[in-house]
């Protein structure tokens, strides 16, 4: 007789990933997993104490998941805009993994205003800085401003109350960072 299949954490991530991709966070719980693994539901219970502690780890890898997405981008395009759109279509095309990491209370904490600080940014902000000639407060300012713009359309697009046409988001985009760097460039 054969060996059971062993469920290891990773599968179980994975499975929830899944999921939460098709069905959002509201659907995943242990049974539903069970039934996604096709196991019992005691190899989720073993390897996480509470759902909640799975729902933690699976923000995680759908957040790196997330953040691979958004900086896949070429070098002949704009990185704000490019960015900026990677977001958008995040959201087109990931509505629930959008919905989990930004509208339903596991992002431990984090604020917009975190994300300046992060390693991963400092490249693009670099970038930016360099190109719009601007200083490293104004850059910040700049991309809040973007992030918050980019943030109102994904969540609309998200929630099914808007349509998404490539062009017209690129030209809105295009026209609020020409605002938004006129801002950012009469403050300082």
């Amino acid at each position: 007789m054969p060996p059971k299949a062993r469920i290891t954490k990773e599968m179980i991530i994975d499975a929830s990933c899944t999921i939460v991709r098709h069905y959002g966070i509201e659907a995943l719980n242990a049974r539903t997993l069970a039934k996604e693994l096709h196991c019992s539901t005691q190899p989720v219970m073993y390897h996480f104490a509470t759902i909640d502690a799975l729902k933690k780890e699976t923000y995680h890898q759908i957040d790196h998941y997330h953040t691979n997405y958004l900086m896949t981008i070429s070098e002949d395009q704009d990185p704000l805009l490019a960015i900026g759109l990677n977001y958008i279509r995040f959201a087109l095309k990931e509505p629930h993994y959008f919905k989990f990491l930004f509208q339903s209370g596991y992002a431990d904490g984090h604020q917009l205003v975190d994300l300046l600080d992060q390693p991963d940014l400092l490249p693009l902000l670099s970038i930016i800085q360099e190109e719009a000639d601007i200083n490293e407060h104004q850059v910040k300012d700049l991309f809040l401003i973007i992030a918050m713009f980019v943030h109102g359309y994904a969540s609309i697009i998200a929630n099914n109350h808007l349509d998404y046409d490539e062009n017209d988001v690129a030209a809105h985009l295009t026209k609020a960072f020409t605002g938004a760097l006129a801002a950012a460039k009469m403050e300082d």
